[in-house]
């Protein structure tokens, strides 16, 4: 760990707020794997961009295109993985962006310490939960990665061979199982931004 280093401060996120007419969030989306959660993320993106937000989406898979391509799956990668995240989410959000995160990230202690992270610099942390059963998440299956893991072509595999560890109290839970189409659920999310005046 560096320790020849110097925090430097420019603006406060109030001055940014103020000067950009927009607050920052992170509107954090966890489930289990074909849960929806990307596809939310991508509808309540694009609804906003519509409305001249500045939002950004930043999706688990994407992610370990670039930032997160030397990880793999392990418990210790995984808790990396979700590190690196949070904290990309930190400097998305303290930029007055609607930063949507879309990541299975199944432990509770790293979804804590992600809103620890932010709530320690007084920025708003959403954790929305998009519960499906794994049984309907299998069925889905629309990148045949469950099929895989029962075949132990993947090993690790959230739901199947690794713990989902479900949110106790989070701000959104949607039941993504029941018949709420996308847009239903996007907007859910949007409307609590809303009363919650965050955007």
């Amino acid at each position: 760990m560096a320790t020849n280093i110097t925090w430097h401060e420019n603006f406060s996120h109030a001055e940014r707020v103020e000067f950009r007419k927009q607050k920052g969030v992170t509107v954090w989306l966890t489930g289990l794997s074909a849960s929806g959660k990307s596809t939310i993320a991508c509808a309540i993106e694009q609804a906003l961009l519509q409305r001249g937000l500045n939002a950004y989406r930043l999706d688990g898979d994407n992610i370990r295109f670039g930032l997160n391509k030397d990880l793999g799956f392990s418990e210790a990668d995984r808790n990396e993985n979700i590190r690196r995240i949070s904290e990309v989410a930190k400097l998305f959000t303290d930029s007055c962006c609607v930063t949507l995160t879309s990541f299975i990230s199944p432990y509770i202690k790293d979804r804590q310490t992600a809103r620890e992270l932010h709530e320690k610099d007084g920025l708003p942390f959403v954790e929305v939960y998009v519960d499906v059963p794994v049984e309907v998440a299998e069925q889905r299956d629309p990148k045949g990665l469950y099929k895989k893991a029962r075949e132990g072509i993947i090993k690790e595999f959230t739901g199947i061979s690794a713990p989902y560890e479900a949110p106790e109290k989070p701000e959104i839970h949607l039941r993504n199982y029941d018949g709420q189409s996308i847009e239903e659920s996007a907007n859910v999310i949007i409307e609590y931004l809303e009363v919650n005046q965050y955007i």
